[in-house]
Formats: C-alpha cells, structure tokens, sequence
C-alpha cells in the first residue's frame, strides 16, 4: 500500500491516475473530506497519521507549502519550515515507527541553486546552494529525513525535479502557453540559453519506479526530460503544438535584460533568458530509466489539456 500525500495537487493527481491504470493499491491524503481520501485537515510538527499509515509500506510525499511569486508571509522560512521541514520529519518518524519501508520525497532542483554555468549542468552529489527560502526549507527537509533514516532505517529516497509540465500546470507556464497560441513577435531568436524540464508523466514514472527499484534507498536523484531547450525553441514548441509558427526576432540577449533591469524584472528575466540544467546521467546509470515520454509528446498533452489553440 502506498500513502501519497499531496493528493489533489498538480503531480498529485497524475500520481494517483497512474496507480490506478497500473492497478497499485495507494491511499491519498487531502486537506478536505473527498471519497476515498484519508482527511488530514493541517499539516504541522503535531499532526496524528496513525490511521493513515496503517498498512502502508511506502510513503509517497507531495504535500509542501510550494514556491509562490508574489511572498505574502512576514516570515517566509519560518512559514516554509513549518511545512516543509517540521511537517515532513513528523510523518517520516511516525512512518519509520509504523513500519513503512521506503519514504520517497519529492523535493525540488532549487536545492542546488538558481541557475547553471554553460556546460555545467547541476549533478545530484554537487554542494546545495539554494537561494530563496523555499529552496532552504526543502534543504533542510532533506537532511531531516536522511537523519531519521539514518536513526531508523527506513530507506528514503530524495526526487529533486526541475520545472515540471503537463495537462493541468498553472502559473507562468500556463501563461506562456496562452501568449505561445497568439501571432505575437518573440525577441528570443538570439538567446541560447538552456534549460531542463520534467513531463508529469516522466516524473510520476520514475517516481513509481523509486516506489519498488531495489537499488535506490537513500539517494537523492535528478530527473528531467533529458532534453534541454532555449526558450526560443520552447515557444516553438509549444506554438507548434497550438498550430502556429512561432515568430521569433534575433534581440541581443544583454538589450532584454538591460530593458528587463530598467522595468524591474530582473528575476524574471533570469528566469526566461538564463540556464538552469540538470544531469540525470548518475540516475540512469543506477535505475536504468529512461523518460517515456518526449518533449514534443509532452508538450502535446499539455496544451491538449489545457485547450489552448492558436489565435
């Protein structure tokens, strides 16, 4: 049996929709009462998964107060700690004392850092290096988990994803979807950035390939696509998939974020012109796995979801 939490969350609901066509008993966790799902109203240091645990034999463990653009709490690693951090290691005890074998914890590539050099892609034994307090938190809720498995022998394997896509994704990936299905002039013709990103259906993959390998307790892994992507050629991509040609104009990379720098976006501009890449050589050396699906099918499925066609 296994427990996910997190349930109803973007991953969450790929997850649960890909046990239940391989026919793997799981029981899913939500904040609100739902058929079938195990109830957890709060999440925190104190909470009580004695009867969601009964039974299980893997934890599967998406719940997380998640990355948000526009920080609203006074504090926010102390709000990102509270959930990330203290919330995790109590299940992960309770999990260990309840006899669960394996912990799969979906952790985030912002644990390593920011951005890559060119040619330097981040690799799952390079130093962290987080940068924003939701990296920090799952940072430290990493080590709280290797040290409880550490004290109890319970195997717990650390996911870190990149930007993760697919039918369903909200935020700027969804934005930019909308504006890709638009005849709009892209001044990316002249940036080569690059940059990794996972398919839900490539990390739900791996993630039940974790949930029964028998060579991975204890790691932590990288997954993506394994195929980077300037943002020129993920525009093109995804316009493509919409039905349209992507324009694309040859602006200098320096002009856009000198423009960006003068507007005060600086960090978005990071986010669309730098690279951020990961190596996910070690994780098919030791798991021998492969993503199923390709960036076009990816993509494809994902504007499909959406309904996003050109305009």
């Amino acid at each position: 049996m296994i427990l996910v939490t997190g349930a109803t969350g973007f991953v969450g609901q790929a997850l649960c929709a890909e046990l239940s066509r391989r026919e793997i008993g799981y029981r899913p966790v939500s904040r609100v009462p739902r058929p079938d799902f195990i109830a957890i109203w709060a999440m925190d240091r104190n909470t009580d998964w004695s009867d969601a645990l009964a039974g299980v034999d893997t934890v599967m463990h998406l719940a997380a107060r998640v990355h948000v653009m526009n920080e609203s709490a006074a504090d926010p690693l102390a709000a990102f700690r509270a959930v990330n951090v203290d919330a995790t290691a109590n299940l992960a005890r309770q999990a260990a004392a309840a006899g669960v074998k394996r912990f799969v914890f979906l952790s985030s590539i912002k644990v390593n850092g920011e951005e890559t050099a060119a040619g330097k892609p981040f690799r799952a034994s390079d130093v962290p290096h987080p940068q924003d307090a939701y990296g920090r938190s799952k940072l430290e809720a990493e080590e709280a988990l290797l040290a409880i498995s550490a004290e109890t022998g319970m195997e717990v394997l650390i996911i870190r994803p990149p930007l993760v896509y697919g039918p369903g994704v909200k935020a700027n990936f969804a934005s930019l979807m909308k504006w890709a299905a638009r005849p709009f002039p892209w001044p990316f013709g002249a940036v080569r950035n690059r940059r990794s990103l996972v398919y839900v259906g490539n990390l739900v993959d791996f993630m039940l390939l974790c949930a029964s390998h028998p060579a991975v307790g204890n790691r932590v892994f990288l997954v993506s696509d394994d195929e980077d992507l300037s943002i020129g050629q993920l525009i093109a991509k995804l316009s493509s998939a919409t039905g349209r040609k992507a324009w694309m104009l040859p602006v200098p990379p320096a002009l856009l974020e000198g423009i960006a720098a003068l507007m005060g976006r600086r960090a978005a501009a990071q986010r669309l012109l730098g690279s951020l890449q990961v190596d996910i050589g070690e994780t098919r050396a030791v798991t021998g796995w492969s993503p199923p699906y390709s960036v076009e099918e990816g993509l494809t499925a994902t504007v499909a979801g959406a309904g996003t066609k050109a305009r």
